[in-house]
């Protein structure tokens, strides 16, 4: 049996959060949902290295909140610096939200991952713009023959010095494209990453979705400048999937793990990365199969305020089966 080596670079924050039917969820966000939901889909058969630095004040709850996860390694959560990330989210309907930071953790660096290179995956889900620098994606690329499974949150997101998360262009899009094997977004953060020469003032004081009509064109030259997928989530409608194929591109609309009830959507677009970044373990080019796990373990999330909500790969196969008539 193949045994799997999965990385997941990011923070780990405290997370205070208001939700949009005003309860209050405090627990540590980001990376651990990612680890978590692959944790539960990978099982025996590998392990999962989260990457990232944290305060020392958070180490022991966040170590005893990884234990029951007998497939997580802990050695690389480091407090050595004492510099975690520490994040309120008060969402404003079921799906935005207004952000504030008040401590920020020491960006992930090469001499971070020099350890793991033996990994096949490398998932980053960082949210703010410093978390997962370039440089270390280069140094990845050059010294190991992993896949690189990257979250648009991070570069498209900017901290004021009142603390305020903010939203930004991610105008050194080009630099970070051949550096990443698959990326994955959603609508606004497209808009920041798909760039006009200029804008009118009245442009910007608009600018939030991107239009669905500059997609294809903003999919193919990301694609062209490196990607193998590109992966625009589009909330209850599902996830646009876009692929090259002999320089022409492919597009398809993977529908929506369906939920009656969402309690907590904190974490999805994390556990949509996990979910990609295990299914491409076994099926490397298989996007469409990756972009229905990511689904799956997005839909899991929004089922709870814990991370019970995560299911086994069988259940999770269950799932897909009675969603896409096919069994992954």
């Amino acid at each position: 049996m193949t045994k799997h080596n999965v990385a997941v670079l990011g923070p780990i924050p405290r997370d205070y959060i208001i939700t949009h039917n005003n309860e209050i969820i405090q627990k540590y966000g980001c990376a651990t949902h990612t680890a978590i939901a692959i944790s539960n889909l990978l099982e025996n058969k590998g392990t999962i290295y989260p990457i990232t630095h944290i305060r020392k004040q958070d180490e022991a709850g966040i170590k005893t909140l990884f234990a029951p996860y007998k497939n997580i390694n802990t050695e690389h959560i480091s407090s050595e610096a004492d510099q975690g990330d520490v994040i309120q989210l008060k969402f404003v309907d079921q799906n935005k939200r207004i952000e504030t930071q008040t401590a920020f953790m020491k960006p992930i660096m090469p001499a971070d991952v020099a350890p793991l290179l033996h990994c096949s995956v490398f998932v980053c889900v960082p949210v703010t713009d410093f978390e997962v620098p370039l440089e270390t994606l280069i140094y990845i690329k050059e010294n190991s023959n992993a896949s690189i499974v990257f979250d648009a949150h991070g570069p498209t997101t900017a901290l004021t010095v009142r603390g305020q998360r903010v939203t930004k262009f991610w105008v050194d899009r080009d630099l970070w494209l051949p550096y990443i094997d698959v990326l994955k977004m959603n609508l606004e953060e497209a808009n920041c990453s798909w760039f006009q020469n200029e804008y009118t003032l009245e442009d910007l004081q608009n600018n939030e979705e991107i239009d669905p009509e500059q997609l294809p064109k903003f999919a193919k030259y990301c694609l062209k400048h490196g990607l193998k997928a590109l992966y625009v989530t589009l909330d209850s409608r599902g996830t646009m999937v876009y692929t090259l194929k002999n320089g022409s591109l492919q597009q398809e609309l993977v529908p929506s793990v369906p939920v009656k009830t969402v309690i907590d959507t904190t974490g999805c677009g994390d556990s949509f990365a996990g979910g990609i970044a295990f299914s491409l373990l076994d099926n490397p080019l298989d996007f469409i199969m990756a972009a229905q796990f990511g689904n799956a373990m997005g839909a899991q999330r929004t089922q709870g305020k814990t991370f019970e909500v995560f299911k086994s790969l069988s259940e999770t196969q269950k799932i897909l089966s009675e969603t896409y008539s096919q069994n992954p």
